[in-house]
């Protein structure tokens, strides 16, 4: 960071740190423990569209690094890689928190870098209520995100699950950031 930058009050960009993934299993536990939602089961990264040739290739690639990897397009034009496991089954967790960390590392290693915007890991209660552990890949934050019926939020749980999860993961402070993810595999 240069002196212009220190008087503007700009700050250095956080560099991505994909091995914060490695602690939502034990987030899990917290969130299990402390309010009754388990995971899905499914997990996905997003990226900003990539096309032609180049895409062709990645999925490729990527369905050789996990075996099984669905590719999906929401309504804002954006891809999902995504990937499922058995979520009763001990030690799938951390299989799917690994397969997450794998694409990330994948595309960034890649040069897809700049592309690659979240990762996330679903999760329910016994009231079938979603809620999403959402990673920031260019801020290395996590938020909590709990979509409710008609495109509207739960502000509330989203707020009480910052409070739940602030030891276990670095959470995003800007709350501008914490943008909805409609229509994000296994919602």
């Amino acid at each position: 960071m240069g002196f212009l930058d220190a008087i503007l009050g700009r700050k250095k960009p956080v560099r991505p740190d994909l091995d914060r993934l490695f602690s939502l299993p034990s987030a899990a536990i917290t969130l299990e423990a402390a309010a009754g939602f388990k995971p899905t089961g499914v997990g996905s990264v997003c990226f900003a569209g990539v096309e032609g040739g180049a895409f062709n290739r990645l999925q490729d690639e990527v369905r050789g690094l996990l075996g099984e990897a669905e590719f999906t397009r929401d309504s804002y034009g954006y891809t999902w890689v995504v990937s499922r496991h058995e979520p009763e089954q001990s030690g799938e967790l951390a299989a799917l928190v690994n397969d997450l960390h794998a694409v990330n590392t994948f595309l960034q290693d890649g040069g897809f870098g700049p592309q690659l915007l979240c990762s996330l890991i679903t999760f329910r209660d016994e009231e079938q209520r979603s809620l999403a552990l959402v990673y920031l890949y260019k801020r290395g934050t996590f938020y909590p995100f709990a979509p409710s019926p008609g495109e509207k939020r739960d502000n509330a749980l989203e707020l009480q699950m910052r409070s739940t999860l602030g030891e276990d993961l670095p959470m995003e402070d800007d709350l501008s950031r914490w943008f909805p993810v409609w229509g994000a595999p296994g919602m």
